[in-house]
């Protein structure tokens, strides 16, 4: 667009775009999602470090902003923000298809939480200085600058201590993310985004793309009564998912939650191979599937309540011909063949990578700090704990010791991987005392949120933390044997599960779609 006073924009913008003295900071974090608030929330609670927090968003909450207006946390809200300020009400729903189990946030909730966090205790505490809507970038000479995108203003950052990475998760939505595959002129296709934005019902309704983002389009169009004859959903690869009700704080839910844990040690130690691991899983209600006749092939620790399992399966046009290629005017080409499609149908796009591996790297690195996960797919809390780690042990050995990084789940095999590294990360954390003293005040800790308000009085409880406890070592033990041991076969009427999961090519760059 040109500017309708040419001098006058030119001279603006050349003022506008003049630098900006430096500022001086001990912790830069580039990024301001949940990972970052939860790591600055506890630095500021374990330290007296100065913050500056750079973000391109116009309010914290990073991907929340992006996403979708229907969707919602997939693990309770009692595990997620930061530790110093409660989300969960510690209300159970009673309607819906979460109803009977603890009440998942909303992404209005969550950025309203957010901005909460920033403005009653970050920004008031004087230490934290925030700059929304800018660019971060690192110059050819060095130095940390970051650029308004409302001004064009730049500004360089002195950073005393070091950088913070919070952007490694790169959690994509379909609203700002474009399809991978080419589509004809004509053809109706929108990110689950605008889905509440329609004005008149299509034909019928195809979503593409199996991850969470699918799911919650699947289960947003039944919810508001779509017959599930109209919906096709283009499932390229089938995922164990989780069984929310295993994932709740408190009491009421502790034989489930920690007993579930429970079960899956004792699963790991028992097993005789992978193929009979993930038997027994599956039989112990720890790991589900949407079709009992199809082996799941990915793993993206995907929560759901059983009555929306139930309610997925009702959907019975399935389509598992792998990516979609390109959609046509009448067809839909995709990797092993064709599907047809009416002129009138809605094609959802729900093929945006949710939470893309990261690159390989410490933690700790320097003068840099990599927020990424060390507890199995709970990057809050992560961020979290690495904030204590960084504020209260110097050398960088011990701090990548204690802060191992557990992997990004794609492939059923990475369930073993991640409990390999996040059990030992767990010993060793036993192992420090001052750690141990703040994992047990954590909110974001999972087990210490199942355990709130155990009594030592109560025995059957008491039994399972012991059983906990018993089995860690040994299934430390038992994993790694299973994922050093050869491909072996797979269970009678399964495939070689073994050759499935841990073969397949290059799954750590590859998208969800």
């Amino acid at each position: 667009m040109r500017p309708w006073w040419p001098g006058f924009a030119n001279s603006w913008m050349v003022e506008d775009k003049m630098d900006q003295p430096p500022i001086e900071t001990d912790y830069l974090i580039i990024g301001a999602g949940a990972a970052a608030m939860a790591f600055v929330d506890t630095l500021l609670s374990e330290s007296d470090a100065q913050v500056v927090i750079v973000d391109r968003h116009h309010q914290p909450g990073g991907h929340w902003n992006d996403a979708y207006s229907f969707v919602r946390l997939h693990q309770p809200s009692a595990f997620y923000g930061v530790n110093s300020h409660e989300l969960d009400s510690g209300a159970i729903d009673t309607l819906g298809l979460n109803r009977g189990l603890h009440q998942l946030a909303s992404g209005a909730e969550l950025l309203s939480y957010f901005e909460q966090v920033m403005d009653r205790r970050f920004l008031p505490s004087g230490r934290v200085r925030y700059f929304p809507m800018s660019n971060y970038a690192m110059d050819a000479d060095g130095e940390h600058r970051f650029t308004s995108l409302l001004t064009g203003r730049s500004r360089g950052v002195t950073v005393h201590r070091k950088v913070v990475d919070a952007t490694h998760a790169r959690t994509a939505t379909p609203s700002t993310h474009l399809p991978q595959y080419a589509i004809a002129a004509g053809v109706q296709c929108v990110p689950l985004n605008q889905l509440p934005q329609l004005k008149r019902p299509p034909s019928s309704y195809v979503v593409v793309g199996s991850g969470k983002t699918g799911i919650d389009a699947c289960l947003w169009l039944l919810q508001n009564e779509v017959a599930p004859s109209k919906i096709c959903w283009i499932m390229p690869r089938d995922a164990w998912f989780l069984d929310r009700a295993n994932n709740q704080p408190g009491q009421d839910f502790f034989e489930q939650s920690v007993g579930g844990i429970v079960q899956q040690l004792e699963a790991i130690i028992a097993a005789k191979s992978i193929p009979d691991l993930f038997a027994r899983l599956e039989a112990a209600g720890q790991l589900l599937r949407l079709d009992e006749n199809i082996l799941p092939t990915a793993y993206h620790c995907a929560t759901v309540s059983m009555a929306e399992l139930s309610a997925l399966r009702r959907i019975e046009n399935v389509v598992r011909l792998g990516r979609v290629e390109a959609i046509e005017p009448t067809r839909i080409v995709l990797e092993q063949g064709a599907i047809a499609h009416g002129p009138d149908s809605l094609i959802v796009d729900c093929s945006a990578n949710g939470i893309p591996p990261p690159p390989v790297m410490p933690v700790f690195a320097g003068n840099r700090i990599n927020l990424l996960m060390v507890g199995t797919c709970q990057p809050v809390f992560s961020a979290a704990l690495i904030a204590y780690v960084e504020s209260h042990i110097a050398d960088e050995i011990e701090k990548n010791t204690l802060c191992r990084v557990v992997p990004s789940p794609v492939l059923p095999l990475d369930w073993l991987r991640m409990w390999a590294v996040f059990l030992d990360n767990g010993l060793r954390w036993g192992r420090h005392r001052g750690l141990t003293r703040w994992l047990l005040r954590s909110r974001l800790n999972g087990l210490m949120a199942m355990m709130f308000g155990l009594k030592k009085s109560d025995e059957e409880k008491q039994a399972l933390l012991r059983r906990y406890r018993a089995g860690v070592q040994p299934a430390i033990e038992k994993l790694a044997q299973l994922l050093a041991a050869p491909p072996s076969p797979g269970l009678p009427g399964l495939p070689n599960v073994h050759r499935m999961y841990s073969n397949h090519p290059d799954p750590h760059s590859m998208a969800e779609r």
